[in-house]
């Protein structure tokens, strides 16, 4: 019999370049299984553009930790500590509720470990889901399209990460080999209020309504840290 966890969270933080082993380790440390760490490219308020005149992207490392509830607040004021997202141009995390799981029946045994604490930080939002994190998956090239859009819409940038994707539109093939063509997937926190008119900005540039050329989709954040700018006036 197949194994489902339920009640889990799924924790995304993005990072600058460099930070990411040490999240990772003191994650583990306050009770995380570990992680998954991919690369990516940061375009928001706090990135310069430009360096004479020519384009520059910020490297950055987005982490996904995937645990159970109970162990949601420890783990993600230990994130936040460790990636000192309390202090501007540091990064952000997000919280995101998973369904149901699969493939990690190690999980399912309740376990009691030593967990060490790295103090608490008051969280901006409490209670209310007051953000959204839309995932916008678009061919190669597109996805600088996605991000200005975006922010003409009033987002403030976005997360940038290469793929792959394989779907009924692709069959390009190169001495008869399939090849996979390349995806950029863009990742945008946008406030809740916000969500639709970014949406419609994105579709609208990308022409995301014809087939062939991607989709989006939008996730609700139960909690966020890392944009203490927006609560300031």
């Amino acid at each position: 019999m197949s194994k489902i966890l339920s009640k889990c969270k799924l924790i995304i933080a993005i990072v600058n370049y460099g930070v990411a082993r040490k999240v990772v380790k003191a994650s583990k440390e306050s009770g995380a299984e570990g992680a998954t760490t991919i690369m990516g490219k940061g375009i928001g308020i706090r990135e310069r553009a430009t360096f004479f005149g020519i384009p520059v992207e910020a490297e950055k490392e987005i982490i996904f930790t995937l645990i159970r509830e109970e162990e949601l607040d420890t783990i993600f004021q230990t994130i936040i500590s460790s990636a000192q997202l309390n202090k501007p141009g540091q990064g952000i995390a997000l919280i995101i509720d998973v369904q149901e799981v699969a493939g990690i029946c190690h999980m399912c045994i309740s376990t009691e470990t030593k967990k060490k604490s790295f103090g608490r930080i008051e969280m901006e939002n409490n209670g209310e889901i007051l953000y959204d994190l839309i995932i916008t998956i678009v061919n190669k090239g597109d996805a600088e399209k996605v991000v200005e859009s975006s922010k003409r819409a009033g987002a403030e940038g976005g997360t940038i990460i290469s793929g792959r994707g394989t779907g009924i539109h692709e069959h390009a093939k190169l001495f008869g080999i399939t090849i996979e063509p390349e995806k950029e997937i863009v990742l945008t926190l946008i406030e809740r209020q916000k969500t639709k008119r970014v949406l419609e900005a994105i579709v609208n540039e990308t022409d995301l309504n014809k087939p062939g050329k991607g989709i989006a989709f939008v996730l609700a954040v139960e909690k966020v840290a890392g944009i203490n700018h927006l609560f300031k006036s």
